[in-house]
């Protein structure tokens, strides 16, 4: 498995100095968000200060752009990367897509398999495996001449990644897609009864391997030798928790696991903004099931114990604070990147 740090896009020296101090660190490479600002100025930044590192998107917003952009944009990463960069996709909600970027919004799923056919489509084009010719119910592409094609490199093979929470979005990422990024929001009942299997029922409607598709997985940590390191972690992961769990996308896990009833809680706890009530609601138990919590020495040995066999990279999620405030909390999770890394 590698190990990657999860960042959003910030200013050029930042990242640059990031990516550096990540690479002496031991990880495998960085993960961009997309939020406030597109991704690719800052991937450029960390690639040069740091060429060793991988880079992925995790997740680049897929409709507000339209599919050649988005394949001119990963063919010319790939290249200078030198092969490494993966393009994340991802469908965002409504009313980002078309009051934010004023782009048209569908039914996500098919939408995005169409767009991910249609990426795939300019990147045959780019390797000048035959003309673009891509027909589908959203996206339709038929022109590209020769002069506006871009020029052909050693790092052709693109990967086409998405992110993939519920069934019929898991089959999409099965039947079209290199690899499905997992939400940080998953219990691994959820991985094994929902996920993996709606990956191999969609990768068996495009006759595909299903082992073939990468799962790239980012994990809540709350790590710390003590029971006061950990406590702030420990916020932050339930926090996180009762976010996402109040939504009916990303809840329905609670649902499967026993839990009926909390995400309403969890959701009028987010309307009132009592959010000592919503800590109060993760339980340790479901802390348990949704996250690691573990002395630094331990954290290696559970992600490996859980993940083994199924990530094939490893995303630490809760990682905004610690770059910049404690060099020294940056050395314990390189410790923990090498330790998963050379478990393979």
């Amino acid at each position: 498995m590698e190990f990657d740090v999860m960042t959003r896009a910030t200013t050029w020296d930042h990242v640059a100095t990031l990516a550096r101090r990540t690479e002496a660190a031991g990880f495998s490479g960085m993960l961009f968000t997309e939020g406030h600002q597109v991704p690719w100025m800052n991937i450029t930044a960390a690639a040069l200060a740091a060429p060793s590192l991988h880079f992925s998107t995790g997740i680049a917003i897929a409709f507000a752009r339209s599919p050649m952009i988005t394949a001119e944009i990963a063919w010319e990463l790939a290249q200078n990367t030198r092969g490494k960069f993966r393009l994340g996709l991802g469908s965002q909600v409504k009313a980002h897509i078309t009051r934010r970027y004023a782009s048209p919004f569908d039914k996500p799923a098919p939408q995005m398999k169409d767009y991910v056919q249609a990426v795939k489509a300019c990147l045959r084009a780019f390797r000048r495996e035959g003309p673009l010719q891509h027909d589908g119910p959203y996206y339709k592409l038929s022109l590209l001449p020769e002069q506006w094609t871009p020029a052909r490199h050693d790092y052709e093979d693109v990967k086409v990644d998405i992110s993939a929470v519920g069934p019929i979005m898991v089959r999409v990422a099965g039947e079209v897609a290199d690899g499905v990024h997992v939400h940080p929001m998953h219990s691994m009942p959820y991985i094994r009864n929902r996920l993996l299997p709606g990956l191999a029922e969609g990768a068996a409607r495009a006759g595909r391997d299903p082992a073939a598709i990468d799962k790239i997985i980012p994990v809540i940590v709350a790590a710390g030798d003590t029971p006061e390191e950990r406590a702030t972690p420990i916020r932050e992961a339930k926090t996180t928790l009762a976010f996402y769990g109040a939504t009916p996308n990303y809840a329905f896990q609670f649902d499967d696991l026993g839990h009926h009833g909390l995400r309403e809680q969890l959701r009028d706890c987010l309307r009132t903004g009592d959010s000592a009530r919503s800590e109060a609601l993760i339980t340790e138990e479901i802390l348990d099931q949704f996250a690691i919590v573990a002395r630094w020495d331990d954290v290696a040995d559970r992600m490996i114990e859980r993940y083994r066999g199924i990530a094939s990279r490893l995303v630490i999620y809760l990682a905004s604070h610690w770059r910049e405030v404690d060099p020294r909390i940056l050395e314990r999770w390189g410790e923990v990147a090498r330790a998963v890394r050379q478990a393979g």
